[in-house]
């Protein structure tokens, strides 16, 4: 895909790809939803993408995200995005983000849970988490071993104002996408697994999978929430 193509261009193309790759596994496009990473590109650039009517933006650092997000308050909650934490996340920053964002995808420890937990309950919310795995095995990557997951949600129990909604794992980047899929199927197998297992009150439905060089192949195996940077807004020095 040209990145220099128009934004309403990418977005147009995306969608395709998407609703073939629904079409190829059978699923309803309606399962799927994506999530814009505007982590590499500018406020203005932010603002295009959500004039465009995509309102699910991902950032992987708060002081990054910061001048988009209150930036973009001033639009009307109708118009306003909603907001993606994907990457690690510091217990020292969790004051700065829970209640900003409404999504967390990389949650993988015990002491990150009781800090979320701790500035949810001080603001009297819930916070939708997904367990972030490690899936390839790879030491670059982080989240939790697949045999440490049942464990850390029956720990999870005790933290009411975090809600497991799902699992999320970043691929290998491989020259060819078909080559993520044993990756993508574990990690959807390990959710069938635990939701059999019966640990969660709330059944696992979402899966955090696939970014701008291999979403096809994750949708084909199960994503819920694709992460799409480049192949969608671009990338700029910010």
């Amino acid at each position: 895909m040209n990145l220099l193509s128009t934004l309403a261009e990418r977005i147009q193309d995306v969608e395709q790809l998407i609703q073939a790759a629904c079409a190829r596994s059978g699923r309803s496009r309606d399962e799927v939803n994506v999530v814009a990473v505007t982590k590499y590109v500018s406020l203005d650039s932010v603002r295009d993408v959500v004039a465009h009517g995509v309102r699910q933006l991902g950032e992987n650092r708060w002081q990054n995200a910061k001048p988009k997000w209150e930036a973009l308050q001033e639009l009307p909650q109708s118009e306003a995005p909603i907001w993606h934490y994907i990457g690690s996340l510091q217990t020292n920053k969790v004051k700065d983000v829970i209640g900003k964002f409404t999504y967390i995808h990389s949650l993988d420890r015990l002491s990150l849970a009781q800090a979320i937990a701790d500035r949810a309950d001080k603001l009297g919310i819930i916070v939708p988490c997904f367990i972030q795995v490690n899936v390839s095995g790879e030491d670059s990557k982080q989240g939790l071993e697949p045999e440490e997951v049942p464990a850390f949600l029956r720990e999870l129990k005790g933290y009411r104002s975090i809600r497991p909604i799902g699992l999320m794992t970043m691929a290998p980047f491989e020259a060819e996408a078909e080559e993520t899929r044993p990756v993508f199927r574990a990690l959807r197998q390990l959710r069938d697994q635990l939701n059999e297992l019966g640990i969660v009150e709330h059944p696992l439905t979402e899966l955090s999978m696939g970014m701008s060089n291999d979403f096809t192949v994750a949708i084909e195996e199960g994503a819920t929430w694709v992460r799409l940077g480049t192949i969608l807004v671009g990338k700029e020095e910010a």
